[in-house]
């Protein structure tokens, strides 16, 4: 897809889009406020106080539960397609990030060690572990994604932004909801709420649960089965006292469960490495009289040989307490999570026994509590909380290689390298602890100076602790020493790591009324995100022992600047928004890869400097009552300012290592000298695109069906995208081309609540990739996972 053909919606969304606007009912919490028009404003809570998201001077947008259901953007990865400055990336549910403007969590395998940039919170509480975010959103009210650091506004830092999930609340009017999807692919999804009064005016219950099976979209010629598939289940409960007038009380507990057959990353192509011919991907499969399912991946093949699983449960209960007290409401939320996970996958991407086992199940246990007071006043309004936070987790994984390994794995002039039996056997038990703890104030004023003039300073003090270790036990198939060759694929590694600082967030924000519906604002935030420590095993000297100097990484420092515009036009019809931001982060925490051949896994380090800069801006408009339109996008700049040792793309990687004073051989020369590292200042930074865009419209028209009066409507919903770097280090092999998505629905609404209609995603069968990633050894291998083909299917709910 051309640059041109989405040069019409490069500003990204900043407000609700229209849909929002007209047709989600009001949040529990949330008030409507009646414009001259007519026309409702919507109030929201992510500053942790009630105020229209007009008056928000922060780059927001909030989308209501009505409109995630009508456009089937079933939880944050289909999000995307409506957030133009949000990333949503997958390979598994523990290997994902959800980052904003490209930052949050470097892209590549997800290391326990270190925290996301961007914070997912459900109900107030901080869910740690981003596998929350891969789970189908559940009896949702509304999102808010908040773009830019947060820290001083919520419970755990985040200096990317936020993602926050209202559910549905008790209410002490009896209500209820009931939803029925089938589709291709054999796609059934049910979902229903019910709430109203336990005992009149001081409990309620409310009561939710969901449960979606479809049909994977890969095919595995080996085992017979569609892979990738969804199977999800999820189950909440909530009970609401109101103890006395001014004080609020809240149970809730949750259980959510997937057991797909997942999650398959298939044959794309291959590249040139600097390995010999004959130890590249083509010259290996040769060997071996091997060859893929199809070299083409929108065939939808493949014959992986090892065991897919991607169980995982999430779960807990919080207490929330809302006392109106004084001036404003001060909030109590006491949480405990859990997270189990248990996988298994096929990490060399073949049919071929090179990896047989790979599985590092894991579990976790987080508490949080937070307690926050905030008032709103004429003059001055405020925010002050303390946060305090403890995660442990255990991890117990093992990686056992198989006959092939040898040949596939090793360095070409090893002796062993021919030696099937060499890595046969060759297993890893790790045994990998963690604890964090995390402990904040924080606050935010607001100042109104004039009528028209708002100063807002906000300040935090956060202190983190992370401890961690890490014990790797090796054996060989023969039960004897372990030879060079076999440490250096499967290393035997015992360490600790620890990390502890404080840390200084603050940010000040100006903002005044240029007129009535209009605001500008301008902003400044100097935030940090805490240290880690590197919990995948370590890289290894010549001798293959672990280099323990790389154990810990140090905190990303940011610097962020941002300049924005609300306006309503048209009677308060219409909506425009702009904002610019520029943000620049020191030690920004990276994923490495480790240019031994067969390292598996990557690791941390700090990369001097990136900077991000960009524009987005959001349109929505309802001329009449019967349409509504929208139109969003993001011009996003994200590069590497510094990164002088970053780890060197395929095209350079699996040569002979370059002798003192030489220079290493032009990219995929074979049997070559490659650099020990590369210098990337300057390239992309992986995961966003320079152009991303969403856009669409409703109609509808009155109508009768069965004798109930209503609408007949059709929508669409688009989102299109340029190139963007799907590796570390950018490479040609790795880039996956601009696509653009189209979805349509046509559908009956009644007067009486109830809708049904069909709906396609994908109407017209684009093929694209969500993720690209290369095979370990430098083989040039290129897997990834195609973006689901064209889907289609009916939904009938109903409300009462």
């Amino acid at each position: 897809m051309g640059v041109s053909s989405i040069v019409g919606i490069l500003l990204a969304t900043a407000v609700q889009t229209p849909h929002e606007v007209q047709d989600a009912e009001p949040p529990a919490d949330v008030a409507t406020t009646e414009s001259a028009s007519g026309e409702g404003d919507i109030l929201v809570t992510a500053r942790r106080r009630q105020e229209s998201v007009q008056d928000v001077p922060i780059a927001i947008s909030v989308i209501g539960g009505e409109q995630i259901e009508a456009t089937g953007n079933i939880n944050v990865n289909k999000l995307q397609q409506l957030q133009p400055s949000l990333q949503f990336y997958t390979t598994n549910p523990r290997n994902s990030a959800a980052n904003i403007r490209g930052l949050g969590a470097p892209f590549g395998l997800t290391n326990d060690g270190i925290e996301q940039g961007v914070g997912v919170y459900i109900d107030q509480v901080y869910n740690s572990r981003i596998a929350a975010a891969t789970f189908d959103f559940l009896d949702i009210e509304r999102v808010e994604v908040l773009r830019g650091p947060q820290g001083t506004l919520y419970g755990k830092n985040t200096t990317a932004g936020a993602i926050n999930i209202t559910t549905r609340q008790p209410t002490f009017t009896p209500e209820g909801r009931a939803e029925i999807t089938i589709g291709n692919l054999e796609l059934v999804q049910a979902k229903a709420s019910v709430s109203g009064p336990i005992v009149d005016e001081v409990l309620a219950i409310r009561l939710a649960a969901s449960s979606g099976r479809r049909k994977g979209t890969i095919y595995n010629v080996t085992t017979d089965k569609w892979v990738n598939e969804q199977d999800n289940l999820g189950l909440r409960g909530q009970l609401l006292l109101r103890a006395s007038p001014n004080l609020d009380l809240t149970l809730s507990a949750d259980y959510n469960r997937q057991n797909p057959e997942c999650c398959a990353q298939i044959y794309v192509r291959t590249g040139a490495t600097q390995r010999p011919l004959n130890r590249q991907f083509d010259g290996l499969a040769e060997a071996f009289g091997y060859e893929p399912p199809s070299r083409n991946a929108f065939d939808r093949l493949t014959d992986l040989d090892t065991a897919l699983d991607a169980f995982q449960e999430i779960g807990g209960v919080s207490l929330r307490a809302e006392w109106d007290v004084g001036p404003g409401t001060l909030t109590s939320v006491s949480a405990w999570r859990f997270w189990n996970w248990g996988p298994s996958n096929d990490r060399d991407f073949t049919g071929l026994p090179i990896t047989t086992v790979s599985a590092n199940p894991s579990q976790q246990d987080q508490y949080s509590q937070e307690l926050r007071y905030a008032a709103s006043g004429e003059t001055l309004d405020y925010v002050a909380g303390l946060f305090a936070y403890h995660q442990k987790q255990v991890t117990t994984g093992a990686q056992e290689q198989g006959p092939a390994a040898s040949r596939w794995l090793l360095n070409p002039t090893s002796s062993a390298a021919n030696d099937s039996a060499t890595l046969d056997g060759l297993r890893s038990e790790n045994d990998i602890r963690f604890s964090s703890t995390s402990l904040a104030a924080f606050g935010q004023l607001g100042w109104r100076v004039t009528d028209r003039l708002k100063l807002q300073p906000g300040i935090r003090l956060n202190y983190d602790k992370k401890d961690g270790s890490y014990v790797a036990t090796v054996t060989n198939g023969t039960g004897t020493p372990l030879t060079s060759d076999q440490r250096g694929v499967l290393a035997p590694q015992s360490y600790t790591a620890e990390f502890s600082g404080w840390n200084l967030s603050y940010d000040f924000t100006v903002s005044y009324e240029l007129a009535d519906d209009v605001l500008a604002f301008a902003t400044y935030s100097k935030g940090f995100k805490s240290g880690g420590i590197n919990l995948s095993g370590l890289p290894l000297d010549a001798q293959n022992n672990p280099i323990l100097s790389v154990a810990s990484i140090r905190p990303e420092k940011v610097d962020h600047f941002e300049i924005g515009l609300k306006t309503q036009l048209f009677d308060r019809r219409a909506t425009f928004n702009l904002a610019g931001f520029w943000t620049e982060i020191r030690d920004y925490q990276a994923t490495v890869t480790n240019g031994q051949l067969g390292v598996l896994r990557g690791y941390l380090a700090n990369a001097e400097k990136v900077r991000v800069r960009g524009m987005e801006a959001d349109f929505n408009m309802r001329p009449s009552e019967r349409l509504t339109f929208y139109l969003s996008g993001a011009f996003t700049d994200a590069k590497y300012v510094k990164f002088t040792d970053a780890p060197c793309p395929p095209e350079l990687s699996g040569g002979r290592a370059t002798p003192a004073g030489a220079t290493p051989d032009a990219p995929g020369t074979p049997n070559g000298f490659s650099p020990a590292n590369c210098d990337i200042s300057g390239q992309w930074l992986p995961g966003v695109s320079r152009f991303a865009g969403s856009y669409g419209f409703e109609y509808n028209v009155p109508a009768s069906v069965l004798g109930s009066s209503g609408q007949v409507y059709f929508g669409f919903d688009g989102n299109a995208r340029s190139k963007f770097s799907s590796n570390p280090s950018r490479s040609v092999y790795t880039d996956i081309e601009g696509y653009s998505l189209a979805n349509f629905r046509l559908g009956f609404r009644s007067d009486d609540e109830w809708n049904l209609f069909g709906w396609v995603r994908n109407a017209f069968d684009e093929e694209y990739y969500e993720v690209l990633a290369t095979q370990s050894g430098s083989t040039g291998l290129i897997v990834g996972q195609p973006g689901d083909p064209r889907t289609y299917g009916f939904t009938l709910s109903k409300t009462f």
